[in-house]
């Protein structure tokens, strides 16, 4: 039980850790780039996507950084669940569509999906480099 609550906390604070990292980041889009379209979100989710790909790979087993699960779930589960913004991104999509934007809300699905995935797809890549560079 102890440990389970332990994970729990753990977790808590790494989404609040992600969370006001991600307000940070909105706030600082809006403020460059206005609020016409969600950069910020855009961002987020293709800034996290590379941490959680770059973070697992670094520490999956036979990885270069050893992390136990706690560490794994604060930054995993947390800091990136925190920090990314699926339903915010949900959200926004949506409102394109109820105003009628239906190029929009499609185009700014495709264009996340894509640079999500790829971002997680350099993040993973990044790491494995970094695993087979020498000692490990």
């Amino acid at each position: 039980m102890r440990d389970r609550l332990l994970l729990y906390l753990t977790v808590a604070l790494g989404t609040a850790v992600g969370g006001v990292v991600r307000a940070l980041a909105s706030h600082a889009a809006i403020a460059h780039f206005g609020a016409g379209f969600p950069w910020g979100t855009l961002a987020v989710n293709v800034a996290g996507s590379i941490l959680i790909g770059l973070y697992a790979g670094l520490t999956e087993p036979g990885g270069r950084v050893f992390a136990g699960a706690r560490q794994r779930h604060f930054v995993m589960t947390g800091i990136c669940g925190g920090f990314t913004t699926f339903s915010v991104f949900s959200l926004e999509t949506l409102r394109f569509a109820v105003e009628g934007l239906y190029w929009l809300a499609a185009g700014y699905v495709a264009f996340s999906l894509v640079t999500w995935l790829a971002a997680a797809w350099l993040g993973h890549a990044w790491a494995t480099r970094i695993n087979k560079l020498g000692g490990a």
